[in-house]
């Protein structure tokens, strides 16, 4: 098992700003309570305030996956408040450079 690193951007629809980062809240605080979530962060751009970024370390790559695909909370923000996302503009894996 190796860590693992991501960097996720999503991007709001317009107008549906404020939902998707209160949306995003919710799964930030639940998913640092998850066993391997070494880091969980939330960030929002200064410049453009419909710009989220994720800035996660996970323990190992079946723990994340485990998150990911099981978590409740993923599931939720999926059925509830995905339609709050126009675009996922990046998502980045990562492997720290010794």
């Amino acid at each position: 098992m190796s860590e693992l690193f991501i960097n996720v951007v999503l991007y709001a629809k317009q107008g549906r700003e404020q939902q998707l980062h209160d949306a995003l809240k919710v799964v930030v605080d639940a998913s640092r309570k998850e066993e391997g979530a070494l880091r969980y962060d939330l960030y929002r751009d200064q410049a453009d305030p419909r710009r989220f970024i994720f800035v996660e370390h996970w323990a190992s790559h079946e723990l994340r996956e485990k998150h990911h695909h099981h978590g409740p909370h993923i599931k939720y923000f999926e059925a509830h408040h995905a339609d709050a996302v126009e675009r996922m503009e990046a998502a980045y894996f990562m492997d720290r450079v010794k």
